[in-house]
Parts: structure tokens; sequence; C-alpha cells
């Protein structure tokens, strides 16, 4: 294979690595938020939780102020009773303490409904808080994770410059100018191996003259139709050895 060409898909490689660990890097913001999110949801269930079960207690309250206060009037109620002097006054005071009762019998029915509920409540809060102190725990491995990966990117973005200066410094001028001109041109894709006659980037067919100087790899033979530098992979060679420059863009 020509040196250039056999340079310029391994420099063709180097870049694709890069940037895709550049938009990888760009993503970070993102995929950030995306834990913060998790974990915003998590803690809002959690409060929702608490809000009801604060609700319900303090409704409790008030219906159990509301209980307090009838049996007062009960009570009072019963003392007047003792003090009536007519029958009709005693009919009067016990439709008092009949009512009276019934209304207390009511509240204190819901206060039971509220105690039910609270109990539900709790339950409900205590696992809300159990599931929050689990996507916690999750969501800080998920952050060790991508503060780790992120380290990893930046050390191949870092070790892909250094690899590409070097590789640049032994091409062809032109055909280093070709090559860079392709890729601005094409989202940073300048080589793409040409199969079946076929440029597999473009997926647009070869002219069968230009296929075989492709198939020679001996100069720079680009697609007439995406202008990218062709190679060819010969059968006895696996073709996913040079997969890293077969990425599917226009």
């Amino acid at each position: 294979m020509m040196a250039d060409l056999e340079r310029v898909i391994a420099l063709q490689r180097i870049d694709s690595a890069a940037n895709d660990a550049r938009r990888r890097l760009a993503e970070e913001p993102d995929r950030l938020r995306a834990l913060d999110a998790r974990l915003e949801a998590t803690q809002q269930s959690v409060a929702t939780a608490r809000a009801r079960l604060t609700e319900s207690q303090n409704a409790r309250r008030l219906l159990e102020k509301e209980v307090a206060v009838h049996q007062g009037r009960l009570s009072k109620f019963r003392d007047q009773l003792m003090a009536v002097k007519t029958n009709q006054e005693y009919q009067a005071m016990q439709k008092e303490i009949e009512f009276a009762q019934a209304e207390v019998k009511g509240i204190e029915d819901k206060v039971l409904e509220r105690m039910l509920e609270a109990d539900d409540l709790s339950g409900a809060l205590k696992r809300a808080e159990a599931e929050l102190a689990k996507e916690q725990k999750s969501v800080e491995v998920d952050r060790r994770a991508l503060a780790a990966e992120l380290a990893d990117l930046n050390a191949l973005v870092e070790r892909a410059a250094a690899e590409r200066a070097e590789l640049v410094r032994t091409i062809d001028s032109q055909v280093m100018g070709v090559f860079e001109l392709v890729a601005r041109r094409r989202n940073g894709v300048a080589v793409a191996e040409a199969r079946d006659g076929i440029c597999t980037i473009c997926h647009v067919r070869l002219r069968p003259q230009l296929f075989n100087n492709v198939r020679r790899n001996d100069a720079i033979v680009q697609c007439e139709n995406c202008q990218r530098i062709l190679y060819f992979v010969p059968s006895a060679v696996t073709e996913t050895s040079e997969a890293g420059v077969n990425q599917p863009a226009q």
C-alpha cells in the first residue's frame, strides 16, 4: 500500500477517535443534568410524601380540637341537665346532648380515618426515603464513573493530538491538503473504504476503472461523489480492522 495512503488511513482513525471523544465530552453537561434530574425527582417524591403526611396530621389535630370543643359543650349540657325543673326542659336538653354526642362520634370517626391514613402515608414516606437513599448511592456511583470516563476521554484527546501531530509531519503536504479540505467538508471524515465497487460512506457506485485504481492502493484516489480518499481492503484482510474510519457521515 502507498505509504501516504496508509498514513491518511491511520490519521483518519486518530481523528475519528478524537472527534468521538470530543462529542462525548460535549455531552457532559447534559449527562450531569440527567443525574441531577434523577435525584431531584426522587427528592420531590419524598417531599410530596412528607407534605401529604403533614397535611393529614394537621387535619387530624384540627378534628381533635373540634372533638374537644364538642365534648366541652356536652359536659356543659350534662351539668345543665341536672338543673332542669320541667320535663319539657329535660327533653330539650336531652336532644342537645344527643346532637352533641352524634357530632362527637362523627368527628371521632374522621379522626380514626385520619389516623389510618397517617399510617399509610408514614409507610409511603419511609418507602420514598429508602428509595431516595438508594438513588443517592446510585447517582454517586454514576457521577464517579462519569468523572473517570471524562478523565479517560481528555487523556485520549491529548494523546490523539500528539499522535496526529507526529503523523502529519510524515505525510506529503499536497496529500495532507486534500485530506484537510475533504475533512472540513465531510464532517471530519476524509477517508472511506471502497468495497464491491461502492464507496462505503456515500454509497455511490464507482466507475469500474476508478475502482480498479482504488484496488491497487498505490495512489491517492478520491470518490467522484463525496471526494473522500478511497482505499481497498483485500479479502484476506479482516474488514473490521478499518472500521474506525467507516462512519456514516455525508
